[in-house]
């Protein structure tokens, strides 16, 4: 039987930059890890010489872990037809990072699909299939970008499976996309993983097939189902509840797919300030 993937987000800074990260994920008992590979609120990044890739690697291959997904920022809106300068950032600033997310060694980038803002979803479907279409046809790094399922708040797009389809029956290297399914979102766009889990995942094997999702984002909700929110909660303290996440994790159709925790940190006891990772506890729990 396969070894579960399980890990979760990690930072990565300092010196060591991504030898920390490796680090920072061995300490949680994960063998996988997510990472961005700068501030995920803005465009600033260190050169590729910087992230101590090599290092990395080489403590990672010791410690057990063997793959890693990089995170887009989510400042890249491939979805707005309002400003051309939002847009022409995000095509560009991806392009760039499918080569980062290449040299990192990773095979799997996962990107929110954008906001249509006051265009209506059809519009920003459609211009977030011509950014991808512009930087895939570009690019042919074998990294695959994995379009994540969200929650629909505001005026996103990809809260629906089918909506995600609409965006790979335009894109013309479809081999390069794939899925990331984000419990916490799924359920906050009103799909019910509690009280019908199978009916959930043969939906989305009739819209897109399961073999498209690439990776899941294992996530609590501090919403009710169908709240077009998006709010994480840890393991267990949400509205999914430990039942359904336990049950993804160690469902047999996905135990090759990377699963990684984005879970809120905690206070300590009397503090206000979040300091304190849960995944360590998180990781064990769900394995057991």
């Amino acid at each position: 039987m396969s070894q579960i993937k399980l890990g979760s987000h990690v930072g990565m800074a300092g010196k060591e930059m991504f030898l920390a990260s490796v680090k920072e994920a061995e300490s949680y008992g994960a063998n996988i890890l997510m990472l961005y590979t700068g501030a995920p609120q803005n465009t600033r990044r260190k050169e590729i010489s910087e992230l101590n890739i090599e290092a990395g690697w080489e403590y990672a291959k010791k410690a057990g872990i063997e793959e890693i997904i990089v995170h887009a920022p989510y400042i890249i809106n491939l979805a707005n037809t309002v400003k051309p300068e939002t847009f022409e950032l995000a095509v560009g600033f991806l392009e760039k990072e499918i080569k980062r997310t290449a040299a990192m060694q990773s095979k799997i980038l996962v990107l929110h699909p954008g906001s249509a803002l006051d265009a209506g979803t059809e519009a920003g479907i459609a211009q977030a299939v011509k950014g991808l279409n512009m930087v895939l046809d570009a690019n042919d790094d074998d990294v695959v970008i994995a379009l994540e399922t969200m929650a629909g708040k505001g005026s996103e797009i990809g809260r629906t499976f089918e909506e995600l389809k609409m965006i790979y029956d335009g894109v013309h290297k479809k081999d390069r996309l794939r899925v990331c399914f984000d419990t916490c979102h799924v359920n906050d766009a009103g799909y019910d993983l509690v009280n019908d889990y199978d009916g959930v995942f043969k939906k989305f094997e009739e819209v897109l097939g399961l073999d498209q999702i690439a990776v899941f984002h294992i996530n609590d909700s501090l919403n009710l189902l169908g709240a077009h929110k998006d709010r994480h909660a840890n393991i267990g303290a949400g509205t999914i509840g430990f039942d359904p996440l336990y049950k993804v994790v160690h469902d047999e159709r996905f135990l090759d797919v990377p699963k990684i925790l984005e879970t809120p940190w905690l206070c300590a006891e009397g503090e206000t300030k979040k300091t304190i990772p849960p995944y360590k506890e998180e990781i064990a729990r769900l394995l057991r």
